[in-house]
C-alpha cells in the first residue's frame, strides 16, 4: 500500500526547519513520531502539538493515505 501525506509546520517549528510544508510518501504504516524523523534530523521539541486532519492526536497515531499532519510548538502565555 502506497501512502502520501501532507505535512505542515507552524510558528517556531517552521523557522527551525526552514520550510512551511513537506509531502512524504511511504509504503508502510507510520506514526506521527516516525514522520517527524523522516523529515527532520532535528529531534522533535518537547511538548510539540500534533494535529491530523485538524484534530489533535497522540504521537503514536498511525497515518493513512491523504492525511494532513500539522506540527505546532507548545503555546505559552503570560
Amino acid at each position: 500500500m502506497f501512502v502520501s501525506i501532507k505535512i505542515r509546520y507552524f510558528a517556531s517549528l517552521k523557522e527551525l526547519l526552514g520550510r512551511s510544508d513537506d509531502t512524504l510518501e511511504f509504503d508502510q504504516e507510520m506514526s506521527v513520531t516516525e514522520v517527524w524523523g523522516g523529515v527532520s534530523k532535528i529531534p522533535m521539541p518537547d511538548n510539540t502539538l500534533v494535529a491530523v486532519n485538524m484534530e489533535y492526536v497522540a504521537l503514536d497515531h498511525q497515518l493513512v493515505d491523504g492525511d494532513e499532519v500539522a506540527f505546532f510548538p507548545p503555546v505559552t502565555g503570560g
